[in-house]
């Protein structure tokens, strides 16, 4: 470690230089990077990363402070005090550890192989570190190493990232390389790896990962702006000998040496691609073609704020303003792009394909979570995109092996969660009128998952109306998972002309029933023979341990998972009141679990757990049961307690999107309760005013009146001027643009939306 005046010396020096290089704080309320608090979800359980990037990027430049643990999913939690380096891939919100691949730190003094513990640094090539040194703004990252007296600033193309660092004068200054870093502690969890040096100022090199993605590929070109003095490649721990320009095999790192003056600057470019070194070499002369770290934070910058842009929001509460802006950065995090400049991409059958021009693939589709409110939330802002994400769902269904994606991750199925909800995103998208959609090839392929594959209990499911809780696990939620997926195939079969197979779906949807209790009023498990599962708990996680009836969920919450027929489901409650009553019930339950429920359901209202996706619908059923007022409360409770502008100030996983996506469509005053249906539930809205951009021109304007900011009651709304009594609205009713204006007040009106004519539209009403 250098002595202590230093390091002061740099810090000094970094504080000088802000003024120049980072973003002015005095920025004018046009300028909305200012408002996104990367921090917000890196502590607690919130998952999710600091480092630079742009929207959508396949390239996720920043700091791994751990790769082992369930709260250092995306490599680094703010808990930490040390970093190990900066690696180019990695997962937002996710509750599965996968990616940081292409592992660089830089140091001075002695070179060490390993990371070392997070309790004792000095034993590796980790560094520590200080928030207080930490800027994470959109595209731009940086920190100083303690440890080495280095500064470290990242920035990223689509494709590319850019590292620039000062360091201090030493003779032993270096970089080290590491391929074998990844997430998780298995030793089997490279497949391959290999390295090659060329023309003394760039690496090539690739692997192949088992881990969550099993058989995934990456492939990486790294160039540097000054010449090695030395460098030496090192195969499990040995160092191979001196002049040796290439390696394979499954342990590989490189050590780069140099000697630097006082605050002599390197940069480091690198590209990613799935498909070569090669293709990442392209990328990456492409996108950075120049050694100018400024353009490349300047035009990362840029494209946050064009995308951040597309909702403008008025309000005089900064902390409402950076949470709302935090989370429409966190929902741009993902799909990520997935193919080469040259329109090569490498597909789900582990083949390289090839896109025309203007087209463009894409991963990381956390399906399970983002369909909810994720993906609708794009077909409004990013409309531009949605062909693309919808194609290529499509690619991915024909070309994989798995059939359906489910939890697709660079090129590979994890098969993570349950369903397959790639057919409601494309169904979604086949409602809204989308065009460009290849619906044709589609249907087939989502048929056939509906239809015919015997996968996760479908067998059973088309045979008995129910998945039998001692024949497969987490049996009442994938009934309830298929039972929507049947109402998503439904649509893409009425799409195309499938009318027998659109009857046969439609009636199908309603296995809902089979899994309905009428005697105690809950979803609950059934065995083989019909008979319900014993003994049942509705807080509990099913009838046993071996099998868990539930996804993420209990009883409490799977009883208010129907979204598609909520007039329906009330009926078999016996009508509105036993349903409120119910549904009251849930929030007021005493917030206790069972010690063997996962950690992913947390952010307790009673047993609604707002930190897991099964239950975001849940605040707006009261709509459906002639209470909107009842949402209207619930909803306004939940914007304000289960998110803050702090490190841990989620409430549970952001999921790719979806714990921001919630906080964003509910701020605007709606939600869609069904996507697949194409339309929106009203809430009650956050701001005063919002402006959301359409695409061609056309904007949503949602006003509010009010005489207090803690007004949340729906007193009258106007639709384009006119008085609109109903619970809901259409898509195709804003899709042109659409002024709403709300007039709130501080108690109930009980009259709005309190008709069954009013009521949001559902199975059962067709």
């Amino acid at each position: 470690m250098l002595a202590l005046p230093g390091l002061l010396g740099l810090r000094r020096e970094i504080g000088g230089l802000r003024s120049v290089l980072a973003i002015p704080t005095d920025v004018s309320d046009q300028d909305l990077t200012q408002f996104v608090k990367i921090r917000i979800g890196t502590g607690g359980h919130g998952h999710t990363y600091p480092g630079a990037t742009v929207p959508f990027g396949m390239v996720q430049l920043s700091p791994d402070t751990y790769n082992v643990g369930w709260d250092w999913c995306s490599g680094y939690h703010y808990s930490d005090s040390s970093i190990m380096g900066f690696s180019h891939t990695h997962l937002s919100g996710t509750g599965v550890g996968d990616m940081l691949d292409v592992l660089l730190m830089p140091g001075t003094g002695p070179v060490k192989l390993v990371p070392g513990a997070r309790e004792k640094p000095e034993e590796g090539y980790r560094s520590r570190f200080d928030h207080a040194d930490e800027i994470a703004e959109p595209g731009y990252y940086s920190l100083i190493l303690r440890d080495y007296d280095v500064r470290a600033e990242l920035s990223a193309t689509e494709r590319a990232g850019i590292h620039k660092y000062t360091f201090p004068r030493s003779t032993d200054s270096h970089f080290v390389l590491d391929l074998t870093h990844a997430y998780g502690d298995s030793s089997d969890a490279i497949v391959w790896s290999q390295l090659r040096v060329l023309n003394n100022d760039t690496i090539l090199g690739g692997r192949s990962m088992a881990g969550w993605a099993p058989g995934r590929q990456i492939y990486f070109a790294m160039k540097f702006s000054k010449s090695f003095r030395e460098f030496q490649i090192v195969s499990g721990e040995v160092p191979l000998q001196s002049g040796i320009h290439e390696a394979k095999s499954k342990r590989i790192k490189c050590l780069i040496r140099y000697h630097t003056s006082a605050g002599e600057v390197i940069h480091v470019k690198t590209g990613i691609s799935g498909v070569s070194a090669e293709g990442a070499l392209k990328n990456l002369e492409t996108e950075i073609p120049a050694w100018d770290f400024a353009k490349v934070r300047q035009a990362a910058r840029q494209s946050w704020q064009r995308e951040l842009s597309r909702i403008r929001i008025e309000s005089s509460d900064q902390k409402k303003k950076e949470i709302f802006y935090t989370g429409l950065y966190h929902m741009m995090l993902a799909p990520t792009l997935f193919d080469d400049v040259d329109g090569r991409y490498r597909g789900m059958d582990g083949e390289v394909h090839h896109l025309p021009p203007q087209l463009h693939n894409y991963s990381t589709f956390s399906l399970w979570d983002t369909y909810r409110a994720t993906h609708p939330l794009y077909t409004l802002v990013q409309s531009h995109r949605v062909p693309d994400f919808v194609n290529c769902l499509i690619r991915m269904a024909e070309e994989s092996p798995a059939g359906a994606p489910v939890w697709p991750l660079q090129g590979r199925e994890t098969g993570c969660m349950t369903g397959y909800h790639s057919a409601a995103v494309i169904a979604e998208a086949c409602v809204k009128k989308f065009p460009s959609l290849d619906l044709a090839k589609a249907y087939p392929l989502m048929r056939k998952r509906a239809m015919m594959d015997d996968y996760r209990g479908l067998g059973y499911y088309r045979k008995l109306g129910y998945i039998p809780a001692d024949k497969e696990e987490e049996s009442v939620s994938k009934t309830l998972e298929y039972v929507y997926d049947d109402w998503a195939v439904a649509h893409l079969a009425d799409a195309v002309g499938a009318t027998e197979d659109r009857k046969l779906l439609l009636e199908r949807s309603k296995n809902y029933r089979n899994v309905f209790d009428a005697k105690s009023r809950f979803i609950r498990s059934r065995l083989e023979n019909g008979e319900w599962a014993e003994p049942f708990d509705p807080s509990g996680m099913g009838h046993s341990k071996q099998w868990h009836d539930y996804t993420e969920s209990n009883s409490w919450e799977t009883t208010f998972g129907i979204q598609h027929d909520p007039k329906g489901y009330i009926e078999l409650f016996g009508g509105r009141e036993a349903f409120l009553q119910k549904l009251d019930e849930l929030f007021n339950q005493r917030s206790k679990l069972p010690e063997d429920a996962p950690p992913d359901i947390a952010g307790l209202v009673g047993q609604y757990a707002h930190g897991n996706e099964p239950c975001h619908h849940i605040a707006y059923l009261y709509a459906y049961a002639g209470a909107p007022y009842k949402t209207q409360e619930r909803v306004r409770y939940l914007l304000e307690a289960m998110y803050d502008n702090q490190p841990d100030g989620l409430a549970g996983n952001e999921d790719c999107g979806q714990m921001s996506a919630w906080y964003i469509i509910s701020a605007l005053g709606f939600y869609p309760v069904d996507p697949v249906s194409g339309n929106y539930v009203f809430g009650a809205p956050l701001f005063d005013r919002a402006v959301v951009e359409l695409g061609n021109g056309k904007n949503l304007v949602v006003e509010t009146k009010r005489q207090s900011p803690k007004d949340k009651y729906v007193q009258s709304i106007t639709f384009d001027g006119k008085t609109y009594s109903k619970a809901w609205f259409r898509h195709a009713d804003v899709a042109n643009g659409a002024t709403i204006v709300f007039q709130l007040g501080n108690h109930p009106n009980k009259q709005f939306g309190a008709e069954e004519s009013s009521a949001p539209s559902s199975l059962s009403s067709l």
